[in-house]
This record gives structure tokens, C-alpha cells and sequence, in this order.
């Protein structure tokens, strides 16, 4: 079995939900405390083992090759004495991992961007983490499918379940208990009608891909929104290729295309933030006085 290496973060979309703060700036740029979102996204696939990761962009989107390359008119001034851990930190950025881009010339869905991943992964099983998703905790979601990989031999899914009104915009999942948090996984649709749902297990921003997967997009038809769905092409591998592990995930979800999820997240994390955790949750304490 070949060890899982390579990542790919499709992060062309046009941020739409979030507008007007993404009508210039990548929604994968919108600032979490201190770090951007995707930045949250390269660092949970740097602690699951990654080395190699291919982030797939949009034209007007070079902000975010900037910010992972390095800059040395900016090194160049936080090489002054007192400035040495700002220094470190605008090193360490550059040095996260092996990242690679390549750009998605027309929006065409999610499946369309893993398919252009194709030269990048070659024969190897992947990790695509998806733009919109930031996913804090101890046990890094990646890691979490690496390990259901590992023991299972089937490609994986990040699940949860959530409400059922909210399944429409998700995908249903066909799931029946392995042990502990793990499901086999032998269908699912992406954004189901009423009636259409199978369960309310959706995936939510993680899934683990061996190569087979581009064979079934190349003719995967667009779906749901007019666009190819990287959900219609699992689902034909589940029901034709033996299925897949669902993983229910532990750690904190945030969908950055939701404006109450992006403040959610940025409360939460600066609340566990080193530098202003203490002192910012002394300001919300007197602040909700006021409430």
C-alpha cells in the first residue's frame, strides 16, 4: 500500500456566498486572527504526513501563490533586531511544504478542478481538501482518512451528520456501521431533493482518492448546479468499485463561505489563540455585559 503524500486544495471558486469581501481578495485569503484560511488547510495536511500539495486557483488569485512563496523585501525588514519571531514565522510559511498551482481556466466544479490533478497525483492515492472548509482539532481530519485508508484499503470520506434540513445543500451518504466512527459506503447524491436522501451523513471538506477517480470524471456529465461534481463520480465508484469508508471526523468545522461560520471561526480561534486567548476572552466577558 502506498503511503499517502500528495494533497490537492481546489480554491478557484469565486466566493460568491461571502461577497462583497471576495469581490477582490480569494475567499481562501479571508483572514482567521492572524493566519488565512488556507493556511489553516496546508498546515492540517503538514501534520498528517503531506509533503507534496497542489493548490488549484483562478485568474486574480496570485495573492495566494504570494503568500506561500517567500518575500525578501519583506525578510529584508524583519531581519532588524526584536523582529526575529515575526522573521521565523514569514520563513516558515514558505517552508510548509513542497506546494505546487495550477489554474482552472473556466469554474466548471469541484470534480473538474480534481481533475486536473491528474498529472500532479499520477498512480498515487491523494488527500483533496476542500477550499471552503477549515477543520480545527488535535487529530487533523487528513489524518483521520489516512488511517481508515490504511486499515480498510478503500478511498475515504470526512463525514458528519448534519441536520436534516440542511442535507439539500450537502450530499447523502449510503451508510452502514463498521466499528467505532467508520461506515461502508456503497452510494450517495449530491444536493438531494426531498426524498432522494439516503441518510443525513454529508461530507464535509475531506475525502481520500486513489487514481480510478479520474477515469470515472473524465465521464462524469455536470450535476447539481450545472457543474461536474466530484460527488457523482464517488458515487459511481462506491456502487461500481467496492465502496468507501465514511470517517465521521472529530474536530470543529467551518464553512468559510458562510458569513456566521467565518465570525463563528474567528471568535473561536482567537479565543485559542497563544497570544490573545486570554486577553480576548476578557474583552468578550465585558463586552456581553453590554448585551
Amino acid at each position: 500500500m502506498k503511503k499517502i503524500t500528495k494533497a490537492v486544495i481546489p480554491a478557484a471558486g469565486l466566493g460568491t456566498r461571502v461577497l462583497p469581501a471576495t469581490k477582490a481578495m480569494p475567499k481562501g485569503m479571508l483572514p482567521l486572527v492572524d493566519k488565512p484560511a488556507i493556511q489553516y488547510l496546508v498546515e492540517e495536511a503538514v501534520r498528517s504526513g503531506i509533503t507534496d500539495i497542489l493548490i488549484i486557483v483562478s485568474r486574480n488569485q496570485d495573492i495566494i501563490q504570494d503568500h506561500f512563496d517567500r518575500s525578501p523585501e519583506l525578510e529584508a525588514k524583519l531581519a532588524a533586531p526584536g523582529k526575529e519571531k515575526m522573521l521565523e514565522e514569514c520563513l516558515g510559511i514558505s517552508d510548509l511544504a513542497n506546494i505546487f498551482f495550477v489554474r482552472q481556466q473556466q469554474t466548471l466544479g469541484l470534480g473538474h478542478a480534481v481533475s486536473m490533478a491528474k498529472p500532479f497525483t499520477g498512480d498515487d492515492p491523494f488527500v483533496v481538501i476542500y477550499g471552503d472548509d477549515v477543520i480545527w482539532g488535535e487529530d487533523p481530519v487528513c489524518a483521520q482518512l489516512i488511517r481508515a485508508y490504511e486499515e480498510f484499503g478503500r478511498p475515504a470520506a470526512g463525514v458528519s451528520a448534519v441536520p436534516w434540513a440542511d442535507v439539500s445543500r450537502y450530499c447523502s451518504l449510503k451508510t452502514t456501521p463498521i466499528h467505532d466512527n467508520y461506515f461502508f459506503v456503497d452510494d450517495m447524491i449530491e444536493k438531494p431533493k426531498k426524498g432522494q436522501e439516503f441518510s443525513n451523513y454529508s461530507i464535509l471538506g475531506r475525502v481520500l482518492l486513489t487514481p480510478e477517480i479520474y477515469d470515472i470524471l473524465a465521464r462524469t456529465k455536470p450535476g447539481a448546479g450545472g457543474e461536474i461534481q466530484l460527488t457523482d463520480a464517488m458515487a459511481e465508484y462506491a456502487r461500481s468499485y467496492g465502496g468507501m469508508t465514511a470517517v465521521e471526523f472529530t474536530g470543529k468545522h467551518y464553512d468559510m463561505g458562510n458569513k456566521l461560520k467565518v465570525a463563528e471561526a474567528q471568535v473561536e480561534l482567537a479565543l485559542q489563540h497563544p497570544e490573545i486567548g486570554e486577553a480576548f476572552r476578557a474583552y468578550l466577558k465585558e463586552f456581553c455585559k453590554t448585551l
